[in-house]
């Protein structure tokens, strides 16, 4: 106990946050943003760090999917893949939102149906911005590459899921 709060005390002492010990600097669900270390989670005893409150609510729905999906940039988890059960995760084939791209989706997340497959959305302010354009953002997101369950969408590497079948 003495020494973890001198190293505590150490930290503090060099201008350093406990909290700079989450080695995600970008946020795993807003995947373009910088971490505000405020918004912080303790996991499985590792800090994650996110960009808002936003994120944390939605980490905390879910937080074996995201880094099971986003593990790259949440290396605090990495060699733990098999302790958390990762392995019974199962991901969805899409990765990101086809209105907001540098967002996360979940099996949690809104959706709505097209070509009879759903299609995953980040947030409820997402469906509306989908619906008023359904053909551009449909056009929009296959040429991305956002919507692998969608027949014509293009191939672009990290843009889905690996699935295995």
């Amino acid at each position: 106990m003495k020494e973890k709060f001198l190293s505590l005390f150490a930290l503090m002492s060099l201008g350093l946050s406990p909290l700079a010990l989450a080695d995600n600097k970008l946020c795993p669900i807003m995947i373009e943003d910088e971490t505000d270390e405020e918004e912080v989670v303790e996991f499985e005893g590792k800090k994650v760090l996110f960009c808002c409150g936003t994120c944390v609510k939605l980490w905390n729905q879910s937080p074996k999917y995201y880094i099971k999906v986003m593990g790259e940039l949440l290396p605090q988890f990495k060699g733990m893949e098999k302790e958390l059960g990762l392995d019974d995760i199962k991901v969805l084939p899409q990765k990101f939102c086809p209105v907001y791209p540098d967002r996360i989706v979940t099996p949690e997340s809104p959706s709505v149906d097209v070509q009879g497959e759903k299609v995953y959305l980040f947030s409820k302010a997402a469906v509306r911005r989908w619906s008023r354009k359904p053909e551009d953002s449909l056009k929009k997101a296959l040429a991305a590459g956002l919507l692998p369950q969608i027949e014509g969408n293009a191939k672009v590497p990290g843009k889905t899921n690996e699935v295995s079948k």
